[in-house]
């Protein structure tokens, strides 16, 4: 038992969902969001606020800029594609609080919320988690 909700705290304290991102964000939590994909993904859409900072670049100097302070919550396009997972570990080996956003942009928008970029639904819905 003690090993199984071992599992699930380490899940909660390093994934986050788009419900929580989003209430986070709204909440003006501490959070920088980065979009670790390539930047022609980024640029055809993102979740508003994001920096780009794809997982192949990440590095001492190409983060230096960043404030170690806050949290950073890494996705890509979904459950496809591990570059969340690969920013999300690029992350923390260079010493910074991250979490991995579940899910990518693609549980982002499923969810409703709005994007931005050239191909950005700029509106969203208005719906809510059911969790």
């Amino acid at each position: 038992m003690e090993a199984q909700i071992k599992h699930y705290e380490n899940k909660l304290a390093f994934e986050m969902d788009p419900s929580d991102l989003f209430n986070a964000l709204n909440n003006g939590e501490k959070i920088v969001v980065i979009d670790a994909r390539k930047t022609f993904g980024f640029e055809a859409e993102h979740i508003p606020s994001a920096i780009n900072i794809p997982h192949r670049e990440m590095t001492a100097e190409s983060t230096q800029h960043l404030d170690k302070a806050v949290l950073y919550v890494t996705y890509c396009d979904g459950i496809g594609c591990n570059a969340s997972t690969r920013g999300a570990l690029n992350m923390a080996t260079l010493g910074f609080k991250v979490k991995e956003l579940i899910g990518g942009i693609e549980w982002w928008k499923f969810d409703g919320y709005a994007t931005e970029g050239t191909n950005g639904v700029k509106a969203g819905l208005k719906i809510e988690c059911a969790c």
